[in-house]
């Protein structure tokens, strides 16, 4: 598959999209997944061009990574909860459905089912509260 410049991801870089967005710099932006599997379901996005972690440079991913574990270390205080799942998905057949590279970090509870993803739209006011709540963390 080729990529698209004019996926939903590259949109949202650009402005061009709305989202609810938890940090930003000059190589990654973070943002609020609008069909949660669980309170504070946040994605974070290389702003390169990139449909996955094959094909994406290096850099943009260890850019990435670093604000994935900026917001792991930070789940805790933001949401109290015990655990974090960071998840990242290649390909259709691996579960992938926006072809932009981008790393799930889902906080976690044992006491606490996560929902399927993609299944419920979140009410927006919920997502700017945590979102609100990880920008607090992060400071």
């Amino acid at each position: 598959m080729a990529y698209d410049p004019d996926n939903l991801f590259m949109r949202i870089i650009r402005n061009e999209l709305p989202c609810v967005k938890v940090y930003e710099d000059d190589h990654v932006i973070a943002f609020m997944d609008i069909m949660p599997q669980s309170e504070g379901h946040t994605l974070v996005v290389p702003k390169v061009a990139g449909e996955n972690l094959l094909d994406t440079p290096p850099a943009s991913i260890a850019a990435a990574m670093q604000v994935v574990q900026r917001l792991a270390r930070a789940a805790h205080a933001a949401f109290g909860c015990p655990g974090v799942m960071v998840a990242q998905f290649n390909g259709a057949a691996a579960g992938q459905t926006v072809f932009h590279l981008h790393f799930h970090v889902i906080p976690r509870w044992t006491d606490r089912p996560d929902g399927a993803h993609g299944r419920h739209r979140a009410d927006p006011a919920t997502l700017e509260a945590q979102a609100s709540q990880w920008r607090e963390a992060l400071r």
